[in-house]
């Protein structure tokens, strides 16, 4: 897969998505979109991961100091 941004992979997989949802393809070829969609679908799961490590809270005590501490999700 080239090198495409995070924006353009995910709108390819909800084309995917909704060519999938409409029913109207042939058994082989709904096959490989599932395929391409699976590795899109991986593809953007790890840029959001790698974004989620590189994000750096900035924290202000009651001071006024800045401190940095490391991202943590919710999920």
């Amino acid at each position: 897969m080239s090198k495409t941004t995070f924006e353009q992979s995910m709108k390819k997989l909800e084309q995917i998505v909704q060519e999938l949802e409409s029913g109207d393809l042939p058994l082989e070829e709904a096959m490989l979109k599932f395929e391409e969609g699976i590795k899109l679908s991986r593809l953007c799961s790890g840029k959001l991961d790698e974004t989620e490590k590189k994000i750096t809270l900035l924290l202000q005590d009651q001071k006024g100091n800045v401190s940095e501490k490391p991202f943590e999700s919710d999920s």
